[in-house]
């Protein structure tokens, strides 16, 4: 009855039945978005969120200044640059990353019409992979795809990868007891979908569709979006209230200072109290649109788009803008070892073959391309891949890199029987008529080398069985897999089909045995960059820990391979999954900084990993190209996965490294560090720049002298020239310098101690210089600049447009200069060196060319009148001094250094 009905299958009734309890064979897509509230959540960054009060207040102020005092309408230019700054920060932050989800779109797409052989009425037939159902009886053949999880119930050599769920890169399957591993991270006799069948076939019973596979279950887990924030969104969180806290702290004090003057210096009248009020109210607001840095948004968007597309070149196509940031404040990498620090290749890595004459040559050459289940696919002449079992495919490239073709081989040769490979003899064989050796027929047989030894009378060569032995060991410490060979010639007396099992038994019991030939091991090599890449890592102070499915023995050998696993490590540094799973949270973080590798691990150990890592502080960035890794991708502050990777990884993944290569992750870390610095750059310029003018407005509203810089001369100051700033600092080149450095705190402060004086101190400077030249211009008659040489006091008068014109110049220049030493903070280098600048020097060029335009087309619109040449001459030189004084400092600092 049961053969009966595993025969038959689902009927259609019960088919129906099926779909309507458990539903159809989908994973179900993440819910998205709208494309309103994925640009509306643009509008969350602290620093937008205080640009957008600040521009509600202003066009208050600018509506009562156009309809209560009757100015023009160029107090509404204002109000309009705040928002034109608003809507370039957030819709370049918008764009970018929807155009990099269309680039990854292609990779969240699942084929679920994929043809999959099913036993339905008592037929074998073919339904789509979203057919089948809970109870289907699935055929399962070479080079398919499990498109279920479930039971098997007949399996002939089965092999299957499970790599994309666990890392193993082949997996015997039985449904015989005895096969069964014990250490397997799924039974011996179950199947999971997203598989791929590697050789043998095979029947199983479905048990588990959709989102209720294993795979199912971790591209949902893939799905959950712990909302982690990003070292910068921390950091630029705690600038927003800083600059929000002093502004307001700032506006009130000032607020406060100018009602108790109007009390000392004027009666009461609740116009002229109410007029007055407004005034100040004005200038508070005026004060905290100063302080807010508008260009902070832009500089942080410009410079992740830059470093977002530079980095397209570099093999990183990243898909989340902070990503480009956060690989900067990596301190631990999770990396599987499959495909991301190994090949996901077999390939044999010493032949120890006996080839000493042209006749034993010809044999080994007939035996690893006729006794093989495996074939190569010459789609690309250069580059060949295997098809079938890998260990299998290994031999078989081995051989082509040898420059013979396998397929030639066993042509000539003639196949009589052949012995597939099982766990009980653990071998396999192969008789044919060699063309080796025109007329007699041999028995070649490979498999566990202490298993064939057992078949063998003699070996070919000089070596002996001790010499063998120790080569073996030798390998297998170096977690390499290993076969023997071995062969006969055969009497052509009752040669028929099945006769190998004969003469396996006849050999044991005669004793006259085979002719042992060699060994062979074989290997997933390592890339031949990840040892320089991993290297490169542990020096920048970031941890690498192993997570996979593979042996302790295999990950700790790889690790060595690497240079991460030390003769200084012990026991306590490796754990396998179950052992990892067992740890209560308590235990894990008191071992979890030890942890070097975790072995035979499961999908959620490596999401349960980097979590346990987040609680302590650490910034966790996760490698991986499996489904098996996708968990922790995207529970992971940055996950990279890799180009040939699974759809599910790329899903789950903020940036995607295209060549596969692990040293492209140390060009990432690059880049995220030196865009930090790039950020840390503009805010040490543009802070400079608002606590000079903050102090000038305070000034001026304390002591009630005339405004020097107006409306629309600020917003260039604050808006426009900032943004340009911002695209000069954030087209700096990455510098290799960084990645000599330990990875920063990410509880630190944006603005660090260096950077709080040089603003502190420069911005305080050109105050006093500002208002040492405001106070000049307001004493005496300026009509150029050479009027300053002979400068006597005349007494207080109102600034004409052409003196104002020369204060905002002075103004502009001096930020222009600063900007350069700005550019040149925490490079050791002189503001001069421009390699790889060239962006920064167009844009610089743009800056200046502006100013000049401004002030000699700008007119009534920004207050201004043209300036003599001599006037631009002298207003350039000296404001230079900015620039050479800053020289001197650094020069004098690299001495100190020295």
């Amino acid at each position: 009855m049961k053969e009966k009905k595993i025969i038959n299958g689902l009927n259609n009734q019960e088919v129906l039945a099926s779909r309507q309890k458990y539903g159809e064979n989908l994973l179900t897509p993440p819910a998205k978005e709208p494309m309103w509230k994925r640009f509306i959540t643009k509008f969350e960054d602290p620093l937008i969120i205080i640009l957008l009060v600040a521009g509600i207040l202003s066009i208050a102020i600018s509506f009562y200044e156009y309809y209560g005092l009757h100015e023009g309408t160029e107090v509404f230019f204002e109000p309009v640059g705040i928002f034109i700054a608003i809507l370039l920060a957030t819709g370049m932050a918008f764009f970018f990353e929807e155009k990099a989800n269309k680039a990854f779109s292609v990779l969240n797409q699942v084929n679920d019409d994929e043809p999959v052989e099913v036993i339905r009425n008592g037929n074998t037939t073919q339904i789509t992979k979203r057919e089948v159902v809970v109870g289907d009886v699935v055929r399962l053949n070479t080079g398919s795809e499990v498109p279920a999880d479930g039971t098997l119930l007949q399996a002939i050599s089965l092999n299957i990868d499970e790599s994309s769920l666990t890392g193993e890169p082949i997996c015997h399957k039985s449904t015989h007891e005895a096969d069964f591993d014990k250490d397997a991270t799924f039974p011996t006799n179950y199947v999971l979908r997203g598989t791929k069948v590697m050789e043998g076939h095979g029947l199983f019973r479905v048990e588990k569709i959709g989102d209720n596979t294993e795979n199912g279950k971790v591209f949902v887990a893939s799905q959950i979006d712990n909302s982690v924030k990003t070292p910068l969104t921390e950091q630029l969180e705690r600038l927003g209230k800083l600059i929000t806290w002093a502004s307001y702290t700032i506006a009130a004090l000032i607020l406060i200072a100018r009602i108790i003057m109007f009390f000392s210096n004027f009666s009461f009248d609740w116009v002229h109290f109410l007029q007055y009020l407004l005034d100040s109210i004005m200038i508070c607001v005026t004060l905290i649109v100063v302080a807010v840095p508008e260009g902070l948004p832009m500089a942080v968007t410009l410079s992740l788009a830059y470093s977002m597309r530079r980095m397209l070149k570099t093999n990183n196509l990243v898909r989340k803008m902070h990503a480009c940031e956060t690989m900067g404040a990596t301190t631990v990498i999770c990396t599987d070892k499959t495909g991301t620090l190994t090949q996901n290749q077999m390939r044999v890595s010493e032949m120890a073959v006996d080839r000493e004459t042209e006749e034993h040559r010809a044999l080994a050459r007939e035996a690893i391309a006729v006794n093989s289940t495996a074939s190569l696919d010459f789609t690309d002449a250069h580059h060949p891949t295997a098809l079938g079992n890998p260990t299998e495919g290994a031999l078989l490239l081995w051989l082509n890199d040898q420059g013979y073709d396998y397929r030639q081989l066993r042509t000539e040769a003639e196949v009589i029987d052949e012995l597939p490979f099982s766990t009980e003899r653990k071998c396999m064989g192969t008789l044919v008529r060699s063309a080796q050796l025109p007329g007699k027929t041999i028995l070649y047989i490979k498999g566990a080398t202490d298993i064939i030894r057992n078949y063998c009378s003699s070996i070919m060569g000089n070596r002996s069985w001790d010499e063998i032995s120790n080569q073996l060991l030798t390998w297998q410490n170096q977690a390499m897999r290993t076969l023997g060979f071995a062969c006969m010639l055969i009497d052509d007396d009752n040669l028929h089909e099945g006769v190998i099992p004969t003469l396996l038994d006849t050999i044991k019991q005669t004793g006259k045995g085979l002719t042992f030939q060699g060994i062979v091991a074989i290997s997933d090599p390592v890339r031949k960059e990840v040892p320089a890449a991993v290297r490169e890592c542990l020096d920048a102070g970031i941890d690498v820990k192993i997570v996979t499915g593979d042996t302790p023995g295999t990950a700790k050998e790889i690790g060595r391979q690497v240079g991460l696993w030390t003769e200084k490590d012990c026991d306590n540094c490796v754990i396998t999954g179950p052992e990892f799973e067992a740890l209560s949270d308590e235990e894990l973080s008191k071992r979890i900084n030890n942890l070097k590798i975790i072995a035979r691990a499961r999908p959620m150990d490596k999401k349960r990993l980097v979590e346990a890592l987040q609680a302590q502080h650490q910034v966790v960035a996760v490698t991986g190209d499996g489904t098996n890794d996708a968990p922790a991708l995207k529970a992971a502050h940055v996950g990279l996965s890799m180009g040939d990777g699974t759809n599910v990884a790329k899903e789950a993944s903020d940036i995607t490294i295209i060549d596969n290569s692990f040293r492209s992750i140390g060009r990432a870390v690059m880049w995220g560090r030196s865009l930090y610095q790039n950020i840390q750059r503009f805010i040490l310029f543009q802070m400079t720049v608002n606590v000079a003018a903050c102090l000038i407005v305070l000034a001026g509203a304390l002591m009630g002298t005339q405004s020097p810089l107006t409306v629309t001369q600020m917003l260039w100051v604050n808006l426009i020239m900032d943004t340009f700033a911002a695209m000069a600092l954030a087209s700096l080149p990455p510098s290799e310098s960084v990645m000599h450095d330990k990875p920063r705190n990410r509880k630190s402060f944006i603005i660090n101690p260096a950077m709080t004086r040089l603003i502190l101190g420069v911005g305080c400077l050109f105050f006093v210089i500002l208002l040492t030249l405001l106070y000049m211009l307001e004493h005496a008659p300026i009509q150029s600049m050479t009027d300053f040489l002979t400068w006597q006091n005349t007494g207080n008068h109102e600034l004409t447009n052409h003196e104002l014109s020369i204060f905002f110049t002075l103004f502009v220049m001096i930020q222009f200069w600063n900007m350069f030493n700005a550019r040149a903070f925490a490079t050791g280098r002189s503001a001069f060196y421009l390699k790889g600048c060239k962006g920064f020097g167009v844009i610089a060029l743009l800056i200046f060319v502006g100013q000049i335009i401004i002030v000699q087309c700008g007119g009534k619109m920004f207050n201004v009148t043209p300036l003599s040449l001599s006037d631009w001459l002298i207003i350039v030189t000296s404001t230079s001094a900015v620039l050479w004084i800053g020289e001197l400092f650094r020069l004098f600092n690299k001495r100190n250094k020295q």
